[in-house]
C-alpha cells in the first residue's frame, strides 16, 4: 500500500515538464466510417489488417494523445509500471476528488473482432470488507464495461480484458473515471492499454479443448459471526484466469450448502455481485451463473466479488449445527471447472462427495466473539477484535476448498513425530481421554500417509470430534470432523492427500479419492487386504467400481461396498499383481506427478501399467475399472 501524500510533490514536478489536457468525459459515438457499412449495392467491407489502435498506451511518450487530469500520467510517487517506467494513476489522494483519462481512437474498417485490455493495479488504505467507497469506471463510448473499487485491492497488476466488437468501424472515446471520497486513499493504476482489432472468426475456439477453467488465483473472505457463531456476514472476492484456449463466457459458482435449505430459501446468500452478470440460481440453488462483461481469451485474467451471508442449520451435518457447535464445511462460493466436458454442474450428493474443484489460495478472516475457538482450513492467528471478540485470520496455499467451526470447543494439541502441528477439538460430550487418543492417531497417520504419497504440506492439521456426527467423518483441507473412531479419522486423514492434493472429480470417479485413502488407512493400520478380493460379488453387471454418483445416488445401498470395500480390494490385488515394490512406487510418483492437480481414472491406469511388464488389461476387466 502506497502513501498517495507522500507522492504529491513527486507529481507536481512532472507537471512542470508536461502539458496536459482535462478530459471533458466520454466522447459521443462518431457514426460508423462509411466504408465500415456495406451499402445497398451489396459491396463487402473493406479488409481488415489486423492492428493496435491505442497510441502511447505505456504511457512512456508523454502524455498525447491522451487526456488527462493533472498528474494522472506519471512515473514516480511510489507506484511503479507494469511495463517500462511510466503508467496513469488516478485517485489517491485521501480525500475527495475525481481524476479521467482518455483517448478517441478509430477501429479500421472491415475489422469486425476488437478486443480491449488494461493491467490495473488497486491499493487502498481503506480497512471495509464491505463497502465500496472509491471507484474507478472504465468505459468505451458510453458503455462501462467495469467498475473497480477499494474492495478490489490486491497485490500486483491484474489484466483486464473486454470484447468491443460491437463498436468495430467506429471512433470511439476509451476512459477512466476515478472517483474517491474523503475518506482513506484509493490508487486506481493503470498501464499498457491497449485495443486490438482483426477480421475475426478466421480461427474458431476449439469446441473440445481439455484444459480446466477457470484456474482461481485466490479466495480472498472477511466474515462476522452473531453471538452463537452460526450466522457469518461479510464479503467476498475471487480471482482467477482462463488458461484454455476457448474463451471464458462465464464462470459459475457453487454454492453447495443450499441443498440443505428450501431453494429459494437458502442458507447460503450472495448478492451485490461485481464482476459479471447473474442468473437464477439453478441446480437445486447450488449453482449460480455469473456471465461475465467480455469473453476471456486465453491468459486473461478476471474476478468477482460479491457480498455473502452464512446460516447455520440445526443437526450435526458437515455444515450443521449440533447445539452450540457449529460446523461450517462447503459454505464459502467456490468456482465451478469446464473442461472437455464442458461445465461440471453436478447435484449435490448426501451419499458422498459433489465436489469438483482446482487448487488455490486462501485468506480468511473471521471475526467471532472470543468465547468461541474457530478451528479452520490453513494456518490460523488469532488477534484481538473489538470488545469481547477476536479475529482469527486463516491462511492456506493450493487447497481445494476452506472449512471451519466455531463453538466453545476443548482444544489439545501436540505435534506429530514429523513435524506436523496437529490439534483436536472436541465437542463437550468428548470425554479428555478420547480426545488424547483422537490426538495420538492424527499424529500417527499424517505421519504415515506422508511417508507413504509425500510430505504433508499444510503446515497444520485439525481434527473436530463429535460422536453425534450421522456421517462418520468429512474431510476438508487441514480440517477434518470425525467420530471418536481410529479407522475414521486415519481414512479422513488420509483424504488429505486423495482428493487434497491429489484432487479429482469427486461426483464422476468417487473411486478415485474414497477408495485410494481406505487402502492407504489399511496401510497405515497394517491391513494386509488379504483375501479382500475373494467375497466380491456383484450385484448387477451395470455395477462398476468406477460408477458416477448419479449410479450410487440411485443405489445407495451398495455405495459403501463397492466403492470403499471392493475399491481398496482391488488396489490390494494390483500390489499382489505388480509387487509391493512398484505399487509402493506407483502412488509415491503417481501422487508427485499430480501435486495439486486433478487425478483421472484414464491416467492411473496408465500409470500403473507403466510400473509394471504385466499386461493389465484383463486386470481392470475383471475389476470393472473402466475409463
Amino acid at each position: 500500500m502506497s502513501d498517495r501524500l507522500r507522492a504529491l510533490a513527486t507529481r507536481a514536478a512532472a507537471l512542470l515538464s508536461t502539458t496536459v489536457l482535462v478530459a471533458a468525459g466520454t466522447a459521443a459515438l462518431a457514426a460508423p466510417t462509411a466504408q465500415a457499412v456495406q451499402g445497398n449495392s451489396g459491396t463487402a467491407a473493406a479488409s481488415c489488417t489486423a492492428t493496435q489502435v491505442v497510441a502511447n498506451g505505456g504511457f512512456e511518450s508523454g502524455t498525447s494523445p491522451w487526456t488527462s487530469s493533472s498528474g494522472v500520467i506519471t512515473s514516480g510517487g511510489g507506484q511503479s509500471a507494469h511495463g517500462g517506467t511510466s503508467f496513469a494513476w488516478l485517485n489517491g489522494y485521501g480525500s475527495a476528488h475525481t481524476d479521467t483519462l482518455a483517448q478517441t481512437v478509430t477501429l479500421p474498417a472491415g475489422c469486425t473482432s476488437a478486443s480491449l485490455s488494461f493491467w490495473l493495479h488497486v491499493d487502498t488504505a481503506e480497512t471495509t470488507t464491505t463497502t465500496a467507497y472509491d471507484k474507478l469506471t472504465a468505459k468505451i463510448g458510453t458503455t462501462t464495461l467495469a467498475t473497480y473499487s477499494n474492495l478490489d485491492a490486491a497485490a500486483g497488476y491484474v489484466k483486464k480484458t473486454f470484447d468491443v466488437s460491437a463498436y468495430a468501424g467506429q471512433t470511439v472515446s476509451v476512459s477512466f473515471s476515478g472517483v474517491e471520497d474523503s475518506g482513506q486513499q484509493t490508487s486506481f493504476v493503470l498501464d499498457d492499454v491497449a485495443l486490438d482489432v482483426s477480421a475475426g472468426g478466421t480461427t474458431p475456439p476449439p469446441t473440445t479443448d481439455g484444459t480446466r477453467t477457470p484456474a482461481p488465483t485466490g479466495y480472498t473472505v472477511n466474515l462476522t459471526s452473531d453471538t452463537s457463531g452460526a450466522n457469518w456476514s461479510g464479503h467476498q472476492s475471487i480471482g482467477f484466469t482462463n488458461p484454455s484456449a476457448t474463451p471464458l463466457t462465464e464462470v459459475y459458482l457453487r454454492l453447495w450448502d443450499n441443498y440443505h435449505g428450501s431453494c429459494p430459501t437458502t442458507p447460503i446468500t450472495v448478492s451485490n455481485l461485481t464482476g459479471g452478470t447473474t442468473a437464477p440460481l439453478t441446480v437445486g440453488c447450488t449453482a449460480l451463473k455469473v456471465t461475465l462483461p467480455a469473453p476471456l481469451a486465453q491468459g486473461a485474467s478476471g474476478s468477482v466479488g460479491f457480498d455473502l451471508s452464512i446460516a447455520v442449520p440445526s443437526g450435526a451435518d458437515r455444515f450443521g449445527r449440533d447445539g452450540a457447535f457449529n460446523f461450517i464445511g462447503n459454505a464459502l462460493p467456490v468456482l465451478a471447472v469446464r473442461d472437455a466436458a464442458g461445465w461440471h454442474l453436478d447435484p449435490y450428493t448426501n451419499n458422498g462427495e459433489s465436489f469438483y474443484t482446482l487448487a488455490s489460495d486462501y485468506t480468511v478472516t473471521l471475526d467471532h466473539p472470543s468465547s468461541l475457538l474457530v478451528p479452520a482450513t490453513g494456518t490460523s492467528v488469532d488477534t484481538p477484535g473489538s470488545s469481547g471478540r477476536t479475529v482469527t485470520t486463516a491462511t492456506a496455499k493450493s487447497v481445494r476448498e476452506f472449512a471451519w467451526a466455531a463453538g466453545p470447543f476443548s482444544k489439545i494439541s501436540g505435534t506429530s513425530p514429523g513435524g506436523v502441528a496437529v490439534s483436536v477439538y472436541s465437542v463437550s460430550s468428548i470425554s479428555s481421554s478420547s480426545a488424547q487418543s483422537m490426538l495420538t492417531t492424527a499424529k500417527s497417520a499424517v505421519d504415515s500417509h506422508a511417508a507413504r504419497f509425500g510430505a504433508y504440506p499444510y503446515g497444520e492439521l485439525d481434527a473436530v470430534i463429535d460422536n453425534n456426527f450421522w456421517f462418520g467423518g468429512m474431510e476438508y483441507p487441514g480440517f477434518v470432523l470425525d467420530l471418536v473412531s481410529t479407522t475414521a479419522l486415519t481414512h479422513e486423514i488420509g483424504h488429505q492427500w486423495w482428493y487434497g492434493i491429489v484432487g479429482d472429480d469427486e461426483y464422476n470417479s468417487p473411486w478415485l479419492d474414497e477408495a485410494f485413502t481406505d487402502y492407504a488407512t489399511d496401510l497405515a493400520l497394517g491391513g494386509t487386504g488379504t483375501n479382500c478380493w475373494s467375497s466380491v460379488s456383484w450385484a448387477s453387471s451395470a455395477e462398476k467400481i468406477t460408477n458416477s454418483m448419479a449410479y450410487w445416488d440411485a443405489n445407495s445401498s451398495r455405495y459403501s461396498t463397492v466403492i470403499y470395500n471392493y475399491g481398496k480390494c482391488a488396489l490390494h490385488d494390483l500390489r499382489r499383481t505388480i509387487g509391493d515394490t512398484a505399487m509402493t512406487k506407483l502412488l509415491h510418483d503417481y501422487a508427485a506427478a499430480h501435486w495439486y492437480g486433478v487425478s483421472t481414472t484414464a491416467e492411473f491406469k496408465a500409470a500403473a501399467q507403466a510400473a509394471t511388464t504385466v499386461d493389465l488389461t484383463s486386470f481392470w476387466t475383471q475389476h470393472r475399472i473402466e475409463g
